[in-house]
């Protein structure tokens, strides 16, 4: 049974009585319960949970601090055997001051208590816990504890710290030092009322922080029973991580709420080793270890054992690069990076033409459609776009008249050039019997297209747009020094997914009028189209066929270079994804993704220039550093 990398955390929310001890004690133990029957990890409740936060000056009574006390006691008791860590609400009363203190209790401890440090205006008059010195002790519950707003609980598997309330509205919230020191969890109880869109503004701020501090961040807000005197309160809940949202309740909820979602450590921890920010990071001008000196670390034992196999509370996107609901977006600013990218080196070299071998296909169609884009920005001709179409021995017709219609309906200057008859030269040249249809036969023309193009732009004083695409340059499915290599990469930095959703955008929403042309090129299986047609003229030689699903790839190069996962949890996540796909099938492609991206990295090593566009590069310019000859091995055998 393996987790991952992912660790199980709610965010509870209970109905109260404002004052009523017993009965918040008694509820926040129901939900503990059921939080330890599906496996979480870490459950967190709002902020003064035990009492309420709306007990105004009660709150300072002894009556009230000694019940409240009493209940973190059967908390703690009440947990004794159960592998969750529950993080509660409540006041304590400490040399003679009263803070506002979140309880860490697991199996039978009261780990810590964690005081808030920024205490608005209004209400009852708690101290900062600011002054409370690293090191500080209590008596508490019968119990001794560490009281201080810089601990950080340490599991065998993750570290957690906690900001309560307003803290997190600070200019340096305390989790972006307890972040910095090594906290991957950020635990938030929270009270705050409710108010119009207060609600937006809430989860944007949960989302910047979780994202600045790349953490996983788990907000409980109090809910319904707290006084309605002046307030209303919407228990609202959010499970962020790395400013993604993984799941939120309903607000205004009058039954206690349990949100569950499974956190991705793993994620956290690479992605926190690629940023600089948490290499080397001295506050105040101290040492990190000086820093790290100021946070006490209380160990919290092992894990619950989660079967994340059987049950992922995460919902796994199967279109990484353009998530459901965000294609729109995604597509509009692809390309117009394209675009500016493409007109800052036209207008750079004072180019006169453009050059683009036309197929047929997405990719051409996609380099076509934004550098006519491009030419319009600039105010330049499209006529001074040079398109070439260059039949071959499995060119169809449906690619063919698709290609010359798009040109003509463009307005760009179009060229037919038939390679055969130089190909047949070369065969002959090079003594290749062209009935065997190898490597070579196939190069050849790849090879013989991109000589034309390179020579035309030569000829017409431009230079040409390479059409190859991310998932392709990952795969290193393209002809070395043939479709390979361009004078500019424009779509470089496009998977092959993406392709297909800009060039359906661009159809609706800037080429309306070749709409039903571009339609019909998404619609055509993508081929090289280097063997020859079946004898209907249909295309006989599917890329998807020969090199797998580009949907399966770009999932797989999403998480495999993106997240830096191993090929057992792409495979793990891609079975939840894509369930359309059998597991021997995931397998199979899985294990052709990850040889040929080791093995076709010398193509990647000598990349023309081209804009990154999604969070992945394969240049060898800083996108991707990689050598030409490491082994696969380690990576196969995982699977």
């Amino acid at each position: 049974m393996k987790n991952y990398g992912f660790i199980r955390v709610a965010a509870a929310v209970p109905t109260i009585k404002v004052a009523n001890t017993i009965f918040n004690t008694e509820e926040i133990s129901r939900i503990t319960s059921e939080a330890f029957d599906k496996k979480v990890s870490l459950v967190v409740f709002p902020e003064l949970s035990i009492t309420g936060s709306t007990c105004g000056d009660l709150i300072g009574m002894s009556t009230m601090l000694e019940q409240a006390e009493q209940g973190v006691r059967d908390i703690v008791e009440f947990s004794r055997g159960k592998a969750t860590a529950i993080v509660v609400g409540t006041p304590v009363r400490h040399l003679g001051r009263i803070y506002n203190c979140a309880a860490v209790i697991r199996n039978g401890e009261l780990k810590g208590l964690v005081p808030k440090i920024h205490i608005p205006n209004g209400g009852f008059a708690f101290a900062s816990g600011s002054e409370l010195l690293p090191g500080s002790q209590i008596r508490y519950a019968g119990l001794q504890c560490p009281i201080s707003p810089n601990l950080l609980f340490e599991f065998k598997g993750f570290t957690f710290a906690v900001e309560i309330g307003e803290d997190i509205n600070s200019p340096t919230p305390p989790s972006a030092f307890s972040t910095l020191a090594g906290a991957q969890i950020i635990a938030h109880p929270a009270a705050d009322s409710e108010v119009v869109v207060k609600d937006l503004r809430r989860r944007q701020t949960l989302s910047e922080n979780s994202a600045k501090c790349v953490c996983g961040y788990i907000h409980a807000g109090a809910g319904f029973g707290e006084s309605t005197q002046d307030l209303a309160f919407a228990g609202a809940t959010g499970i962020y991580e790395a400013g993604q949202a993984l799941e939120e309740n309903e607000r205004f909820q009058m039954e206690s709420s349990l949100t569950i979602a499974d956190l991705d450590i793993e994620r956290i921890s690479n992605m926190r080793a690629r940023s600089s920010s948490f290499k080397s990071y001295c506050p105040d001008g101290k040492s990190n270890a000086a820093f790290n000196s100021l946070f006490t670390v209380v160990p919290m034992g092992n894990l619950s054992t989660t079967d994340f196999e059987e049950d992922l509370y995460r919902f796994v996107e199967p279109h990484p690069f353009t998530p459901f609901g965000q294609e729109e977006d995604i597509c509009r600013e692809a390309v117009d990076i394209q675009v500016s990218a493409l007109a800052k080196r036209l207008s750079h070299i004072n180019c006169k033409t453009a050059v683009i071998g036309i197929s047929g296909g997405l990719d051409s169609t996609l380099a076509l459609l934004s550098t006519a884009l491009t030419f319009d920005r600039l105010g330049w001709s499209r006529d001074r776009i040079i398109g070439i179409t260059m039949p071959g021995y499995g060119t169809t017709s449906r690619t063919k008249n698709n290609a010359s219609e798009l040109m003509d309906a463009l307005g760009i200057t179009s060229r037919e050039i038939p390679i055969a008859a130089a190909c047949d030269q070369h065969f002959a040249d090079i003594q290749h019997d062209p009935t065997v249809r190898d490597a070579t036969y196939e190069n050849t023309q790849a090879r013989e297209r991109t000589q034309i193009l390179m020579d035309v732009a030569n000829q017409t004083g431009g230079i040409v747009i390479g059409t190859g695409d991310l998932s392709e340059l990952a795969l290193g499915w393209a002809t070395y020094n043939g479709d390979h290599m361009s004078m500019y990469g424009l779509n470089a930095g496009i998977p092959k997914t993406m392709v297909r959703s800009m060039v359906e955008w661009i159809a609706e929403n800037r080429f309306f009028k070749v709409r039903s042309i571009l339609m019909d090129i998404i619609d055509t299986p993508i081929s090289p189209e280097l063997l020859p047609a079946a004898e209907t003229g249909e295309i006989k030689q599917v890329t998807e066929d020969l090199v797998g699903p580009y949907e399966l790839h770009d999932f797989f190069l999403y998480h495999f270079m993106g997240h830096g996962y191993t090929p057992e949890k792409v495979y793990f996540l891609a079975r939840r994804a894509l369930p359309t796909y059998d597991d021997k099938t995931i397998k199979k492609w899985l294990k052709t993704f990850i040889r040929r991206f080791f093995s076709q990295q010398f193509k990647r090593s000598c990349l023309p220039d081209g804009p990154q566009v999604v969070s992945i590069s394969l240049s060898p310019r800083g996108g991707w550093a990689m050598p030409s000859d490491a082994y696969s091995d380690a990576f196969l055998n995982t699977l």
